[in-house]
């Protein structure tokens, strides 16, 4: 007999928890954004921008980070890209000859696809979740002598974990000791602080930067940011970086030749955004409460299946759109008799059984077993995280453990 082809859909539907991006339809750009780029292609910008992003923009970047963080940066100490990811790499090529040691902790987000660009040295810290998976100075320490480049992020892609004030300053003081042993011809320890998500923080946490903690960080810190997350605009391309001026410079000559600047419409409608604060505070303040929402209840979801004896677990959400998740199912037998021998197998069975999709932190450079995911909401419908929280109950009390 043939299903009905509504019924065969419905059986068909995945929980996808994969994307750290955002459903347009859900979680669309702030209006005033969206009308400010129209009307910058209706004026005809469509021509190169500067090399280093247009005046007007940097100037805007300027004065929305000394009003938001406290920052002071000159135009000639920001670039501007299309997004984080030419930045990112732009660092990368800046600060690192071949063999420079690198060091990033895991689970994080492509550090390790950009070390192995610029045939650098991975160190690699295993972050531990007792620590929220953020990595610590004492993580870090044994590592520094030598090393070229410290990448870190806060909020954390992918744990949606973030920095305590201490743990932070901790790290600066240790970048500012060991630079200060290095000789005046001698190549610094530079800090590459990639806080795409910072102005997404809930409840009682607070977002931390080096520079704000330690100003002395203000010759070895290279800031990454743009609008692409805080205003769910993955699209629309356009993100900066603040440092010192001479690094900047050379990110800016890398970036002429790659030719990844930001288009010149969406540059003016963002120089012309970041000066709307009230817009801006607005958007903010339901975009923040949407996502913490589809968190929250997730997380406590997790914790009522845990409650239950099942093998889950996860971290109360702190920023960003993650949650971090873990599925601790290793050894178990499902109802027709086949093992769970590694966690891929546990990965596996969760699509076919819950029909939930999550990323494995292994993904992102943690150990193969590691029972503990990426659970992102930037497309989640409020009303299917029951169902998918009931799915994966009913799926796991299958399991024989």
């Amino acid at each position: 007999m043939v299903k009905s082809g509504r019924k065969f859909a419905r059986e068909k539907k995945i929980y996808n928890f994969t994307v750290g991006d955002f459903d347009p339809a859900i979680f669309p750009i702030p209006k005033e954004l969206e009308d400010a780029i129209v009307e910058a292609y209706r004026n005809h910008f469509t021509n190169y921008p500067a090399a280093e992003g247009n005046l007007d923009l940097r100037d805007s970047i300027r004065t929305y980070i000394a009003e938001t963080e406290k920052l002071d940066y000159h135009a000639n100490e920001i670039l501007v890209a299309a997004g984080g990811r030419p930045l990112i790499y732009a660092v990368f090529r800046a600060v690192c000859d071949e063999n420079d040691k690198i060091i990033y902790a895991v689970p994080s987000w492509n550090n390790n696809h950009y070390t192995h660009f610029v045939k650098g040295e991975h160190v690699v810290v295993q972050a531990k979740a007792e620590n929220n998976f953020m990595p610590t100075a004492a993580d870090i320490a044994p590592h520094v002598k030598g090393a070229s480049l410290i990448a870190l992020c806060s909020p954390q892609n992918p744990t949606g974990t973030t920095f305590s004030k201490k743990d932070l300053e901790d790290i600066c003081d240790l970048v500012v000791s060991e630079n200060n042993t290095r000789g005046k011809d001698e190549k610094k320890l530079y800090l590459m602080y990639d806080q795409m998500y910072w102005q997404l923080t809930y409840g009682d946490i607070a977002h931390y930067n080096p520079v704000g903690l330690r100003p002395e960080m203000r010759e070895y810190t290279i800031f990454i940011d743009a609008i692409s997350k805080v205003f769910a605009s993955t699209g629309v391309r356009v993100g900066w970086s603040m440092g010192p001026a001479t690094l900047i410079s050379k990110m800016k000559a890398i970036l002429t030749h790659v030719g990844a600047w930001a288009p010149m419409a969406e540059q003016k409608a963002v120089a012309k955004f970041l000066t709307q604060r009230d817009a801006i505070d607005k958007y903010l303040v339901n975009f923040r409460r949407e996502v913490e929402e589809r968190l929250r209840s997730i997380h406590d979801g997790f914790q009522q299946l845990k409650n239950e004896g099942l093998p889950v677990d996860s971290i109360a959400p702190e920023a960003a759109i993650y949650l971090t998740i873990s599925l601790n199912a290793v050894g178990s037998t499902t109802a027709e008799g086949k093992l769970l021998a590694t966690q891929s197998d546990v990965t596996a069975y969760i699509l076919d059984e819950a029909k939930l999709a999550v990323v494995p932190f292994y993904a992102f450079g943690a150990p193969n077993d590691s029972a503990w995911y990426r659970l992102s909401v930037g497309t989640c419908k409020k009303e299917e995280i029951g169902e998918m929280i009931n799915k994966l109950r009913d799926a796991l009390k299958k399991l024989n453990r």
